[in-house]
């Protein structure tokens, strides 16, 4: 199908200083500030701007269509490749420069005006490069690159090239041995931003430009590399037709790097060697040999240790599954009065603690405890009650083994134990509150602060904020604090244990985001950006979006038995709970603890939950906002709206907190708001 075209605006004349070409796919946010970015740099130039987005389903050409009406866009209606969307746009780009532009990059103010003067200056570039920052500030190696000729490429392969950094022999392939501060002349350009002079790119293709629209510009990128390599093959090309490639530092960039092909993930290693493979192949017939087997030679061994890498990160949790339930076996056999003697033999050793911790794992498995990063505790139930029904059944059929029906079962408890509590540490570790500091103005702070502020899991807190004006009196009743000026920002970060410094680009210059990000680089924390609006918060290969999101019907529709079973969940813990309220009321006559009373007074409700009067969590009858009836929540013991960090949350802000619970909703989630509300201070009710 013919891909829908908008056409040029009509502001733009036939005398376009640059023309900017962006390949989206997938990367709506990112896309918008990437626009934003090079709408505010092009004052003072003719600049167009043509974005090709490979048929994206996240709502990437609807944005641009509507919040971006200045920019061309080529909507694809299939995925053509990197290659064949950038030979799209400059097909019908018409400017003296063509700026080749990725999508998650954010460009200072002064960087199209600084490149196009750098190409005038120097008539010999073909095309310039210039400082890219990674998301944490640090200078990107891929800024400026060598050809992989075969000896430069087998330094990078023998890992000469990392340990010789500062070598101008072995550290070749990325020029790490030239300072980053200073003008060089380079072999190759990353493709995330490279500047190129149209008359270049037709000598480069054995022909003079007749004029900025000359169609001899078709098929400029070779489109049989798929992923990585077209921008290594053009600088080559460009740099045979007798042009120079440059490097300059008087302008940088930030670009987030999508991880979707991770460094260490097999479809990198394949799509990074097979590129150099191919590149090979085309420019280096003659000597290419001897590359080539040093390419597949690397290509098996960085795979080799791609799958053992995975593997071994694969099993790790489930062998330390298997090593805690065999040992709790074999503790419980050691000391059983019954079986202490038969517990150190080798038959037993080798059978039924064996055999019952590889059901265990296997079953923790099956009820898909190893599928997420985050450690769910259901399943450990669900494995070691079936691996002990998986065993005792068998000890029927050997009598040989009938005792150990016994010892598995006491085991349960120490094996239960030890599953769950590293599970829970290491859910602990992973979901630590991040400190966050906004970086900007107050309203932009406190307007993100109230945003996540409802929410039941926020990604972070911000725990102030820094502004570019002097300080002055700070407003008391604000929400959130004002830390100091931009100036002090670096201590403000080391003194207050700031993990994520947010920038609120609506009140900043990127040429100041940049420099901030520079002066930080060494501390460990995270840069992300604020959207304006504070809708979404921009990270490292990581989108954070804080509205309010919408429920689907899908989520109410077709989870009968997923909700059949959680109803059935509490009114077991119901049931524990009617057995442990006795003793809540005598502990409660003779201490005084707001919680042991708060605890007290939910227990005398677990016959309503028992009876299904009740829910164990719905919502409170006093709550500003009640669900749906199609959202399935009924009147509950315990509430969402007991967990949240408001004293009065309005009605918008539980429908946020139920609309999460929804999105995630299990088991899981329903102890864990339990413990929250049984644990919330008393001073919030």
């Amino acid at each position: 199908m013919t891909p829908e075209t908008s056409p040029p605006p009509s502001s733009l004349t036939h005398k376009v200083d640059v023309s900017v070409i962006i390949v989206n796919y997938n990367v709506r946010e990112f896309l918008e500030q990437a626009l934003a970015s090079v709408l505010s740099a092009a004052d003072g130039l003719r600049v167009e701007v043509i974005v090709v987005d490979n048929d994206s389903v996240d709502g990437s050409a609807e944005s641009v269509r509507n919040n971006f009406p200045q920019v061309r866009l080529i909507a694809n209606t299939s995925n053509v490749g990197f290659g064949a969307a950038n030979n799209q746009a400059i097909e019908v780009s018409s400017g003296r420069f063509l700026l080749i532009l990725n999508p998650d990059t954010i460009i200072q103010e002064d960087t199209l005006e600084t490149l196009v003067d750098f190409m005038q200056r120097h008539p010999d570039a073909g095309a310039v490069g210039c400082k890219i920052l990674n998301p944490d500030g640090t200078f990107a190696r891929e800024s400026r690159r060598a050809f992989p000729t075969p000896r430069v490429a087998s330094y990078r392969i023998t890992g000469l090239s990392r340990l010789f950094p500062r070598s101008p022999r072995f550290g070749r392939y990325n020029m790490t041995y030239l300072p980053i501060d200073e003008v060089a002349e380079v072999d190759a350009l990353s493709g995330s931003c490279m500047m190129i002079r149209r008359t270049a790119l037709c000598s480069a293709y054995g022909a003079e430009s007749s004029g900025p629209t000359d169609q001899r510009l078709v098929r400029l990128f070779d489109e049989d590399f798929f992923m990585y390599g077209e921008d290594l093959d053009l600088c080559y090309r460009i740099q045979a037709a007798g042009w120079k490639i440059y490097y300059t530092p008087e302008t940088q960039i930030i670009h987030y790097k999508g991880e979707s092909t991770r460094k260490g993930d097999l479809r990198y290693v394949r799509l990074f060697y097979g590129a150099m493979l191919h590149f090979a192949d085309k420019h280096f017939t003659k000597r290419s040999r001897m590359l080539r087997f040093g390419l597949r030679m690397a290509i098996v061994v960085r795979a080799t240790i791609s799958v053992v890498r995975r593997t071994v990160r694969r099993l790790a949790f489930p062998a330390l599954d298997l090593v805690f339930v065999y040992a709790s076996v074999v503790g419980i056999a050691a000391v059983w009065p019954a079986t202490a003697n038969t517990a150190s033999t080798s038959r037993f050793l080798l059978t039924i603690p064996l055999i019952y911790a590889a059901a265990a794992v296997a079953s923790i498995r099956l009820a898909g405890g190893y599928e997420r990063t985050r450690q769910r505790l259901r399943p450990v139930a669900i494995g070691l009650t079936g691996a002990f029904a998986f065993t005792a059944s068998l000890s029927f059929f050997i009598k040989a083994i009938a005792f150990s029906r016994l010892v598995i079962a006491v085991s349960l408890v120490p094996a239960a134990i030890l599953l769950l509590g590293w599970r829970i540490a290491v859910n602990k570790r992973n979901s630590g509150v991040r400190r966050a500091i906004v970086v900007g103005d107050s309203a932009e702070a406190v307007q993100l602060e109230q945003t996540i502020s409802s929410q039941y899991r926020p990604p972070f807190v911000v725990a102030g904020y820094v502004e570019n004006e002097a300080a002055t009196d700070p407003d008391a009743s604000m929400s959130v604090r004002r830390l100091g000026s931009i100036a002090q920002l670096r201590d403000v970060v080391r003194i207050h244990r700031i993990d994520d410094v947010i920038f609120a680009t609506s009140g900043l210059s990127n040429r100041t985001v940049l420099s901030l990000m520079q002066s930080l680089r060494d501390l460990p924390v995270e840069f992300k950006t604020l959207v304006p609006g504070g809708s979404h918060v921009i990270g490292k290969a990581r989108v954070e979006d804080l509205s309010v999101p919408l429920v689907p019907s899908e989520i109410t529709h077709g989870r009968a038995a997923g909700f059949a079973g959680q109803k059935l969940a509490h009114r077991l813990i119901a049931l524990i709970g009617i057995l442990l309220w006795p003793i809540a009321e005598v502990l409660s006559a003779v201490i005084s603890s707001p919680r042991l009373a708060r605890l007290t007074n939910k227990l005398r409700m677990t016959p309503r939950v028992l009876w299904g009067k009740d829910a164990l969590v719905g919502f409170l009858p006093h709550d500003e906002f009640v669900p749906p009836d199609e959202w399935r929540i009924e009147r509950g013991l315990f509430s969402v709206s007991e967990t949240l960090p408001i004293i009065h949350p309005g009605a918008a802000d539980l429908e946020r907190a139920w609309l999460f619970y929804m999105h995630n909703r299990s088991i899981s989630l329903d102890i864990d708001i339990i413990a929250r509300s049984l644990r919330r201070d008393q001073a919030t009710d």
